[in-house]
């Protein structure tokens, strides 16, 4: 299999209980089989312990169930994790092990990128002063098996090539790139499916402020929003290009590609409105991008919203 990360997903390295923000707090962790059939050859506290906090969620999937602030029922008082000491961090949740990093798996390609819904990897991709490129490298994993299809999958591959050139052409202002963009977008979109923008009249600010709240800060940054002319920052093109990474090729599996390119441009209107840190993206990728409730809300006001329209974006890109 082929792997693809960005040039700087190497480089990240967890500050565990220095972090400002804890990976630990705030969402249900599921207890994947893998981690249950291990936790049933230990004995001991931990394992009493484990046992002790397991539940089921709406859905039916094994969670542990959290604590007081919502804080993980393992997260000690200086912000470390127990199971991790008292087990090694191979045996946590494949959730623990894995994030912030992220897996999209096409076939015998496997692309890997790290969350803004993670501090460390928020700053290091929001203050990035390089383009976004990759490494590729060949591993001993068997491709994956799916069911896309491999035409459409080149021709996203290359459509993908071309957004990432409109985003890191510096000879345009960022506004102008982003613009350009979604008119790509479009015409990818009609060569792959119909898509229909709807009329649903929420406001822009009114999309962000989500049922499930994970953390309040969040609400506090969109109700302070202000809607502002979009600066010619190298933290906007480091934004999209997240967005166009991680979700772009996923149109292989529901033919919606202009979607994604609007959540690039949503993106950089997020940052330019309710905080120009990187502080800001983490926040709403933590609200969001974590929490399936809110991202399916989400992705259905990107399609149903009218504020959300590629017209409206356009607009706000030229304030």
């Amino acid at each position: 299999m082929i792997l693809k990360t960005p040039y700087y997903y190497k480089d990240f390295k967890c500050i565990a209980g220095d972090c400002p923000d804890s990976c630990c707090q705030g969402w249900e962790v599921d207890a994947d089989d893998e981690s249950l059939e291990y936790y049933n050859t230990i004995t001991g506290d931990i394992r009493n312990r484990i046992d002790s906090v397991l539940d089921k969620d709406e859905f039916g999937n094994t969670i542990f169930r959290l604590a007081d602030k919502k804080r993980c029922p393992f997260l000690n008082s200086d912000n470390l994790c127990d199971m991790h000491i008292a087990i090694g961090g191979e045996h946590t949740p494949y959730t623990c092990k894995m994030f912030p990093r992220f897996i999209n798996d096409f076939g015998g390609t496997r692309e890997m990128g790290l969350s803004f819904s993670c501090p460390v990897a928020a700053d290091m991709m929001f203050n990035s002063k390089e383009h976004m490129s990759f490494f590729s490298e060949i591993n001993d994993l068997p491709p994956q098996l799916n069911e896309i299809d491999a035409q459409t999958y080149f021709y996203l591959t290359k459509a993908r090539d071309t957004a990432f050139s409109i985003l890191q052409n510096k000879k345009a202002p960022i506004n102008k790139r982003l613009i350009a963009l979604l008119n790509y977008g479009a015409d990818i979109q009609n060569s792959l499916d119909k898509y229909t923008e709807g009329d649903d009249d929420i406001s822009f600010f009114d999309v962000f402020k989500n049922p499930e709240i994970i953390n309040p800060e969040w609400i506090d940054r969109v109700d302070n929003g202000k809607i502002k002319s979009v600066k010619n920052e190298t933290f906007n093109e480091n934004i999209a290009s997240y967005f166009i990474f991680r979700y772009f090729l996923t149109a292989v599996n529901d033919y919606d590609v202009l979607s994604k390119v609007k959540m690039a441009v949503i993106g950089v209107l997020i940052v330019t409105y309710f905080g120009e840190d990187s502080w800001t993206i983490h926040l709403w990728s933590k609200e969001t991008e974590h929490s399936q409730y809110n991202m399916d809300r989400y992705k259905k006001l990107l399609k149903t919203a009218k504020c959300l329209s590629v017209r409206s974006l356009k607009n706000y890109l030229t304030i």
